[in-house]
């Protein structure tokens, strides 16, 4: 059974709303330049209405340390998630502040799994994704399955995003077996706003997929 993470989100009601249909994860994007960026004001109101079972689940982008550290202590957050250019050395010092660390690789070729040898000591999760240059993330756009025939060797828990989506998330489980899958514009009405209905048929479907 895959585990679920909803990312963008961007406001109390769609949090709850992930958490009572069964997410374990909800995404807290602070990266400057995204349609769903929150404050932190806004990210600490989230986060304190979220049940324990829930965790969450701060998004950055070549985000200065200081300022990961600052958001850390102030919402709280129990995850960090690294969507940029973050070398192991960068990933040990976030890992150092008491968060545990995801790190998203954004996937244009097959996955070669000596890439990941150099965050294997330093990192919790990895994350595949698709990459565009227009946006690192939520942008709906998936990649060629294909290329992560290589992460059933992987001895670390990994996420499964890009352009997951109600149609698509049953077959991505049957295919790939990721433990946990990531979806954020896949399960929106608006940029800013989840639809309640697609974020329960997407769980549903991740949660009864084998």
């Amino acid at each position: 059974m895959a585990k679920v993470k909803i990312c963008g989100i961007t406001n109390i009601d769609d949090a709850v709303w992930a958490a009572n249909l069964g997410a374990e994860f909800i995404g807290l994007n602070f990266y400057s330049e995204s349609p769903r960026k929150v404050s932190a004001k806004k990210a600490k109101e989230i986060a304190a209405k979220l049940p324990p079972f829930v965790t969450p689940v701060g998004i950055f982008v070549n985000e200065p340390l200081e300022s990961i550290k600052r958001l850390i202590r102030y919402v709280p957050l129990k995850v960090v998630q690294l969507h940029g250019q973050e070398t192991p050395d960068i990933c040990r010092e976030v890992k150092a502040l008491g968060a545990a660390v995801i790190k998203v690789f954004r996937l244009t070729e097959p996955l070669n799994p000596d890439y990941l040898t150099p965050y294997h000591d330093v990192v919790d999760y990895y994350l595949f994704d698709s990459a565009l240059e227009t946006a690192p993330g939520g942008t709906g756009e998936s990649f060629d399955w294909a290329w992560l025939q290589a992460a059933a060797g992987i001895d670390k828990p990994w996420f499964l995003a890009g352009g997951l989506n109600t149609g698509n998330i049953a077959k991505a489980i049957k295919e790939l077996h990721p433990p946990m899958v990531d979806v954020c514009s896949g399960v929106e009405r608006l940029p800013r706003r989840k639809d309640f209905e697609a974020m329960k048929t997407f769980i549903q479907a991740a949660k009864a997929a084998r």
